[in-house]
């Protein structure tokens, strides 16, 4: 028997609406006022342990890189505390399993000393991030209201039609590639995510407590709303 008070109930408003993302088609993200953007994962380098010259090198190169730029760029830094649960299970399991005292007792040290510098030591795993966005509109003359409209509005966010949205996506790659070969002169590496990363991304970012506990399926086994 349903609950009165569930009967009457109407659905909450949607997560989506305070999003400002419409949609993630082929590894590009469509944003709510028609812009896209595509996201790099870049690696990172140890600058201290360079040499001068070394260092040099890298902060000119960066300077040219940044100098060699016709279009805006976002550079984020996640920080999040390491997990390494899946590595201490992998070791107990080892420890189970092995036949040698010795090695077992070593291994136990080490498993417990692994957690002990994990909790003590407060370290972070940071991922380093590149937005590439592309404005593929020139129309300037859209109203306020229009324009609020499609910002409060998810069910008016922009549909590109196929051939619109392979132009805008040809033109960002042709950022992607400048933007790689760029980090490339510093010895960064850059890899483009797919759609399958990208919605994981967002998801550890509105849902960082969620996604310890609760990992997210793969993209082809979602079940999305018509």
């Amino acid at each position: 028997m349903q609950s009165p008070k569930l009967a009457g109930a109407k659905p909450g408003v949607p997560s989506q609406r305070y999003l400002d993302i419409a949609e993630i088609k082929e590894d590009i993200i469509i944003m709510k006022d028609g812009t896209i953007r595509a996201v790099l994962l870049v690696s990172s380098i140890n600058f201290a342990l360079k040499s001068m010259d070394e260092q040099n090198a890298i902060v000119q190169a960066y300077m040219q890189f940044l100098n060699g730029l016709d279009f805006p760029i976002q550079i984020v830094i996640q920080s999040r505390r390491m997990n390494i649960d899946d590595y201490l299970r992998k070791l107990g399991e080892s420890e189970k399993t092995q036949t040698n005292e010795l090695l077992r007792r070593q291994i136990s040290d080490y498993r417990d000393f692994v957690k002990w510098l994990v909790e003590t030591g407060d370290i972070m795993q940071k991922k380093f991030f590149v937005t590439v966005p592309l404005d593929p509109s020139t129309d300037k003359q859209k109203g306020f209201f229009a324009r609020l409209s499609e910002i409060l509005t998810p069910s008016v966010a922009i549909h590109l039609s196929d051939a619109k949205f392979r132009k805008n996506k040809e033109s960002l790659m042709l950022r992607v590639n400048s933007i790689t070969s760029g980090l490339q002169s510093m010895s960064l590496n850059a890899v483009m995510l797919d759609t399958q990363s990208l919605i994981e991304l967002f998801y550890t970012v509105y849902n960082p407590e969620l996604f310890e506990s609760q990992r997210m399926t793969a993209t082809g086994k979602l079940q999305l709303e018509g």
